[in-house]
């Protein structure tokens, strides 16, 4: 078996970051100890850090954070996207220090340990971003040790026998277990999460392939009520909740894997011209379900300053205009493999990949970067309102 390429440990390091072509990266290790295989990627966003850390789509991922200063606001309570973390882990560039906001109540590296996740600070995340950007997100194991001391050649061969995202099924490993209606609408300073609003509100069933919680809040946010279920909810006990329109959430992996089970229940809820909105993974299965294809990206798109452009689809006169958004997705839906009766409506102005859909024969449609932000811009709550204004 080839051996890792080892430099040689530095002194204090008590960190490692192995990759399937026998690269390490040393590091000082904070958070937890241990060690966790999966997939190496990139994030921009300059805040957010917890958000993104405990958003279901980054789970068999490791990010790397290009913005040097994580941690340095701390954790709190709120800012929080799941239950818990779902990334694996994260690499950044300088150590955690103590937080520097009124609102946190724990140091970020006390967070990352109490959620079971390792950091790796003191490395050169701009020209690990780079090395993934030329080659491609890799197979990693980040580990994390107090004495310093790995099995080099043993952390190899996890990293190597991975399988790695595509193919991959995540979404029945993050999503929630059992149906139950949506508390809670958006944040306001000083006052934290509002309550949801009673009264006669159109009634959304979000289908949860591994969703942010800020997605339920701005469906609030837009008037309507939500009752929330797991990703293998059968099409008759959907239909049986007697949604006036259902929701595609998020989620990790690879949609055609999750597609499986979840394609046809969309397509029975296309044929029953249920209204359908789908955001990221959501979208991609939407997609998988009009007959078109998904892929895997070479790097993903991962940050809160990603331009997107309205191409067409019906946006009355906003045609050409550009939202600043966040996303994060390895996987993406293949623009020239939509059918007759499915049109693009955003596409990416960094690499041109496809950003959004619109069904021309339904009330469905699908966005691959996320409108509920969290963090980053808020450029596309329109999306919410288009979806559940047209609710009746």
């Amino acid at each position: 078996m080839a051996k890792a390429n080892i430099s040689e440990r530095p002194e204090g390091a008590t960190g490692i970051l192995v990759l399937a072509d026998g690269s390490v990266v040393w590091g000082r290790g904070f958070g937890a100890t241990g060690e966790a295989v999966g997939e190496l990627c990139f994030n921009t966003a300059m805040t957010g850090y917890q958000e993104v850390m405990t958003d279901p789509s980054y789970a068999g991922q490791v990010i790397t954070f290009t913005f040097p200063h994580i941690g340095n606001v701390g954790s709190n309570d709120e800012d929080i996207e799941a239950d818990s973390a779902h990334a694996l882990g994260c690499v950044v560039r300088e150590d955690v220090t103590a937080p520097s906001n009124f609102r946190s109540n724990a140091n970020f590296t006390e967070w990352m340990a109490a959620n079971g996740r390792i950091g790796l600070s003191g490395v050169d995340t701009r020209a690990l971003t780079r090395r993934i950007r030329e080659a491609g997100a890799p197979n990693v194991v980040i580990a994390h040790n107090e004495d310093g001391r790995f099995d080099m050649d043993g952390l190899l061969a996890k990293a190597r026998a991975w399988s790695g995202l595509e193919g991959l099924d995540l979404a029945k490993d993050v999503t929630r277990s059992d149906t139950g209606a949506w508390e809670g609408g958006p944040w306001r300073l000083g006052f934290g999460y509002e309550d949801a609003v009673e009264g006669d509100r159109p009634h959304v069933v979000a289908i949860d392939y591994g969703a942010k919680r800020n997605i339920f809040r701005n469906l609030v946010r837009a008037g309507a009520k939500v009752t929330v279920v797991p990703a293998q909810t059968s099409l008759d006990d959907v239909l049986a909740l007697q949604p006036d329109g259902v929701f595609l959430s998020n989620g990790p992996g690879d949609p055609a894997a999750t597609g499986a089970y979840a394609v046809p229940v969309i397509q029975g809820l296309l044929e029953r011209d249920i209204p359908l909105f789908g955001i990221c993974l959501g979208h991609q299965m939407l997609a998988l379900a009009a007959g078109a294809k998904t892929m895997k990206m070479h790097q993903g798109h991962r940050g809160a300053n990603h331009p997107v452009q309205r191409v067409g689809g019906g946006w009355d006169d906003s045609e050409g205009l550009v939202e600043i958004t966040s996303m994060n997705h390895g996987f993406a839906v293949g623009g020239t493999t939509l059918p007759a009766n499915v049109t693009e409506t955003h596409r990416s102005l960094f690499d041109g990949s496809n950003c959004g859909i619109a069904f021309t024969d339904k009330n469905a449609f699908g966005v691959q970067y996320h409108p509920e932000a969290s963090p980053g811009p808020q450029d596309s709550f329109y999306l919410f309102e288009k979806f559940v204004g047209g609710l009746g």
